[in-house]
């Protein structure tokens, strides 16, 4: 692909890193090329190979930073890309030690002011959180984008205390980048060796992720809630309302003391300039505000605006291939904004009622376990959000569970933060999953999914079946209004497949409607409208060539004789060359189970990896199975790696685990 001198990618170095107990680091660096003296850094600390996979982007985010007098490096941490030493799991200690110690070597440079910031999506979003908790001293400022405080309650691997199935799909993804090897392009000769010791290392990351059901130290660690006082750098914390993670920019702007904006936009798990569903923003034009002001003092008013921008949606169309959702932004000064009413309604018989019923009754909810198969997936990714992982019309799963509707709405209604259910249950086991959704569903009948909770409901200790308890449940934060002539309705569920793994021995659960009431909060006094923000501006991306894109099937399949109802999911993600370097990527993910028994539930995921250069091919096969056995998680894996088409390295793993305990 030609590229103009004018429009050609910002030059980069490839450099290298070391650190005190001799292990490289490989990285790139991006350096202004008009600077008058010393300029800060920002730092993107990912293990997701900064030589091919991420390099096209790179050189759209780093190279605009630097045309505009902020050098940025990307590293690829200890045991990724071509960096030496092994990796072996998410957010270690290890990592965390390295990136202070990196920051103080970048701050230490000639060319650096000693100012460095530190931005990143999802992995690189949980790295800037956490890293800045150990209060590296040149470390100014964060922008932590699609990332979570809490990594156990509000992650990919467990929502509500329920198993995440998109937990399982990345931990194979995982399995497979904890393999990769380095390019001997940049390592030289030692780059089998250095592969060598890599497969050596690897255990299947979804072994300890089943292995720790339950909130514990394991957890704890890199969940920056623990102590949101341990930050004292400025947070700028971005995501989606379609994004997973949305929720932990609310509870870092009620609880972090450090300064801190918070921005969410109609987006899923993607940087803002190329957001989708939309509209994209000028997204690193944003960070350059804020760069600037904390790394070089200067006063851009990024700190005079409202706390918190956020996209309040409207018209939201559920269609799998390409959601859409109107809206506009509006900015508030603090969350929570504490000036909000609420809307309450009760349920009452099928209806959601502004007057609490007049008689009280009890409903069972038992679901077919098939239900939720319109959810789409936990968090949207693939195709950078274009993917078929969306929700789609909620009618499907509706008519599988015990739905409560309003009246159609004389006015809009609006809704900002998170509803609230409340109610009193009783559970004929020790245990059950319920699923919320909150839908508005149109004049014509389309139910769309405004949001939706997912909890493991454990019967409290010393009650017996058929006991009542109340039971609190917030749905995910979210800002939208319902439109005049449509309904709201709440959807209940014992079930929530594939998204949520079910209870093996699950029974259902008993809902006393007298009890039971949702709370949503009203848009506050203190919400002011803002203008739209700017379009998106990147530098060039590097030279490269797309062989073919990215194409994902997704489809249902019913065996009439047994029931079993499976989900199958095929992947090809897009193909790109870098110089004579090819890559690319392919899954086959099978999702079953049996109406009627949460025991039935099986997942079947298969990946391979792809590296070509002349005379070097590299392939990667994972294989991950989970499902269940006499109550017990049981996990397959394997790992096969491949040179040239010669096998070289095999190796399977069987293993079996406890689920969460139950109450006595």
């Amino acid at each position: 692909m030609a590229v103009s001198e004018i429009d050609a990618p910002a030059p980069y170095r490839q450099i290298t890193i070391p650190l005190a107990d001799g292990t490289v680091l490989a990285a790139r660096l991006w350096l202004p090329e008009a600077a008058a003296g010393p300029v800060p850094v920002v730092l993107e600390w990912i293990p997701y190979r900064q030589s091919d996979l991420t390099a096209v982007g790179d050189a759209m985010m780093h190279g605009w930073f630097a045309r505009n007098g902020i050098a940025a490096v990307r590293v690829d941490i200890r045991g990724s890309g071509n960096s030496d030493g092994v990796l072996r799991d998410e957010y270690l200690r290890r990592e965390q030690d390295d990136a202070v110690e990196v920051i103080a070597w970048l701050a230490a440079r000639d060319w650096c002011n000693g100012a460095v910031g530190m931005i990143g999506i999802s992995w690189g979003g949980f790295a800037a959180l956490q890293i800045a908790a150990r209060r590296p001293p040149a470390l100014k400022a964060i922008i932590t984008c699609c990332s979570t405080d809490d990594r156990y309650a509000d992650d990919v691997h467990y929502m509500g205390g329920c198993l995440l199935s998109d937990g399982i799909t990345w931990g194979n993804a995982l399995f497979g980048q904890l393999a990769r090897p380095p390019d001997p392009l940049h390592v030289g000769a030692r780059w089998r060796e250095m592969w060598q010791a890599r497969l050596d290392a690897v255990e299947p990351p979804l072994a300890s992720w089943l292995a720790h059901p339950t909130r514990d130290d394991f957890w704890r660690h890199g969940s920056v809630c623990e102590d949101y006082g341990a930050i004292t750098c400025a947070v700028y914390a971005v995501g989606g309302w379609t994004d997973g993670y949305s929720d932990a920019i609310l509870r870092l702007m009620e609880h972090l003391s450090a300064p801190r904006k918070g921005l969410i936009g109609p987006w899923t798990h993607v940087y803002p300039q190329g957001g989708a569903p939309g509209p994209a923003i000028g997204f690193l034009q944003e960070a350059l505000r804020w760069w600037n002001h904390w790394l070089k003092g200067e006063d851009t008013g990024v700190m005079d605006e409202p706390m918190i921008r956020f996209w309040h949606g409207e018209s939201l169309h559920p269609d799998a291939r390409m959601p859409s959702i109107g809206g506009h932004w509006r900015g508030l000064p603090a969350w929570p904004p504490g000036d909000a009413d609420s809307h309450r309604f009760h349920l009452d018989h099928g209806r959601l009622s502004e007057q609490a019923p007049g008689r009280a009754a009890t409903l069972a909810i038992a679901t077919p376990m098939t239900c939720g198969l319109a959810g789409g997936e936990w968090c949207p990714l693939d195709g950078g959000g274009t993917g078929p992982e969306f929700q789609t019309d909620q009618r499907l799963d509706d008519g599988l569970s015990v739905c409560f509707d309003s009246a159609p709405l004389d006015v809009p209604l609006d809704l900002v933060g998170k509803p609230v259910f409340e109610a009193e249950l009783s559970l004929p086991g020790p245990v059950s999953i319920l699923a919320l959704r909150l839908c508005e569903v149109a004049p014509d009948g389309t139910s769309a999914r405004v949001t939706f909770a997912l909890r493991r409901v454990e019967r409290p200790a010393g009650l017996g079946p058929g006991d009542r308890f109340r039971l609190r449940l917030a749905l995910k934060g979210v800002a939208y209004r319902f439109a005049a002539g449509s309904r709201l309705r709440l959807a209940l569920s014992t079930a929530y497949w594939p998204m949520a793994w079910p209870e093996p021995a699950q029974q259902g659960l008993m809902l006393h409607l007298g009890t039971a009431r949702l709370d949503l909060p009203a848009l506050p006094a203190a919400a002011i409208a803002l203008p739209e923000m700017a379009p998106p501006e990147t530098a060039p991306a590097l030279p490269h060539e797309v062989l073919w894109p990215e194409a994902i099937r997704r489809f249902t399949t019913i065996d009439a004789a047994t029931g079993r109802t499976a989900l199958t999911i095929e992947t090809r993600r897009q193909a790109t060359r870098l110089g004579e370097l090819s890559f690319h990527t392919e899954g086959h993910e099978v999702f079953s189970i049996l109406p009627d028994d949460p025991g039935s539930a099986h997942v079947a995921i298969t990946r391979r990896m792809h590296m070509d250069r002349p005379g070097w091919a590299i392939r990667l096969e994972t294989f991950a199975e989970v499902g269940v056995d006499a109550g017990r998680f049981t996990l397959h894996c394997r790992l096969d790696a491949f040179e040239n088409d010669a096998l070289v390295f095999s190796r399977s793993w069987r293993q079996a685990f406890d689920p969460a305990p139950l109450p006595v």
